[in-house]
């Protein structure tokens, strides 16, 4: 067997004392800032378009029931249908229900959404709940103009939201 070792060392110090060249320091201070600034902003972006992504892609859907349910309500309460009454509380209740899934997601998302987004998302749910109101308020004998007045605030503010959302 064949053991060795190697020992290696210095016979003497390097002279003088350690300093940082002070134009270096501030050009590495810079870069260490635009680095962190340019991640933080990164993910700034990426919590936006996820937040935009959540908002957008279920609002077809969410939005889309609720004026479903009020057309079937129209329909019955054109045709003096025997189930109105139940439709017409059907209708109500799902445009409430989307206007809550709807206000959920733009209270979760909070400042991630872009504000443009956020107002056209609040205006469908005031205008989702307003309708609502009107359909509740809906009899046989009562005038229509409310109703069609709330009816056309709700596909204004579905297609303003859909024309701002990302094409699918």
């Amino acid at each position: 067997m064949i053991v060795g070792l190697i020992v290696a060392g210095c016979s003497s110090g390097v002279a003088g004392s350690a300093a940082s060249n002070p134009a270096d320091l501030l050009a590495y201070r810079r870069d260490a800032s635009a680095t962190s600034q340019a991640v933080t902003s990164s993910k700034k972006r990426a919590a936006q378009a996820k937040a935009i992504d959540e908002n957008c892609s279920q609002f077809p859907t969410t939005s889309g029931v609720g004026v479903a349910k009020y057309n079937e309500f129209v329909d019955a309460h054109d045709a003096n249908a025997a189930d109105y009454l139940p439709k017409r509380d059907l209708a109500a209740a799902t445009l409430t229900e989307a206007a809550t899934k709807v206000e959920s997601g733009v209270d979760a998302a909070g400042d991630r959404l872009p504000t443009d987004l956020t107002a056209k998302l609040r205006e469908y749910v005031a205008a989702a709940r307003d309708l609502a109101a009107e359909t509740r308020r809906m009899t046989y004998t009562a005038s229509v103009d409310p109703l069609n007045i709330a009816s056309r605030r709700v596909n204004d503010a579905r297609n303003a939201v859909r024309e701002t959302c990302p094409a699918r």
